[in-house]
């Protein structure tokens, strides 16, 4: 005779269990961050990943701009404009430049009336000299001529410098700071034989701007 079947239940295999855990494994797989491949270098070495944790800065809502300190500066007129300019004024400055003297307004003032003193505002690049200097003009009383006003410039420039009995006048020039003051250095000078009446001959009136014939230049 055969045996009843039994009503007690089957247990499942392990091997249900086994793919339970593979399939947990996997989905924690693709939830992983992928990680850049490494990298070597030219001697093998193997470079570390970079991480990927990320960092954050707060900042006070208190902090304010921070004030920046620039230096000042001042722009030079070169020959070029003050040529291109073509007055008193600008051959005044042309001095200055060669001479390598600030252009202050006392040194472009005491200039200026120099010059007056000398040729007058109205005629003032008469023979391309408007100082009546001697040196390099061919005039050793101060009635040579020069080929520019430029030249000009750069010979009144160079005798001041080059002279020792110039040299207060070239102290005023490099101060810059009172065309009275370096207007007693010129009086003093041997520039001019009258020494300009020791000042009783010299205007300190504002120059007007006159502007030299184009060929003078």
């Amino acid at each position: 005779m055969r045996n009843a079947p039994s009503t007690t239940p089957r247990r499942r295999p392990a091997r249900a269990l086994v793919a339970l855990a593979v399939a947990a494994l996997v989905g924690s797989l693709t939830v992983a961050p992928v990680l850049p491949p490494l990298s070597t270098y030219a001697n093998g070495e193997v470079a570390e990943a970079p991480t990927t944790d990320l960092q954050s800065i707060s900042v006070s809502s208190e902090l304010t701009d921070p004030t920046v300190s620039r230096d000042s500066y001042a722009a030079s007129t070169g020959p070029e404009t003050l040529i291109a300019g073509g007055t008193n004024h600008d051959w005044a400055r042309l001095v200055l430049f060669f001479g390598d003297w600030p252009t202050t307004d006392e040194n472009v003032n005491v200039v200026l009336r120099w010059m007056r003193q000398e040729n007058g505002p109205d005629n003032w690049w008469n023979r391309n000299n408007p100082l009546n200097n001697g040196y390099g003009s061919g005039g050793g009383s101060g009635l040579g001529s020069y080929d520019s006003l430029v030249t000009a410039a750069k010979y009144a420039a160079d005798n001041l410098k080059a002279r020792s009995f110039y040299t207060d006048i070239v102290a005023g020039l490099e101060a810059g700071t009172s065309a009275d003051a370096t207007a007693r250095a010129i009086w003093a000078s041997p520039w001019a034989s009258s020494h300009y009446g020791n000042g009783t001959h010299w205007s300190t009136s504002p120059v007007p701007v006159i502007e030299a014939p184009a060929d003078s230049w």
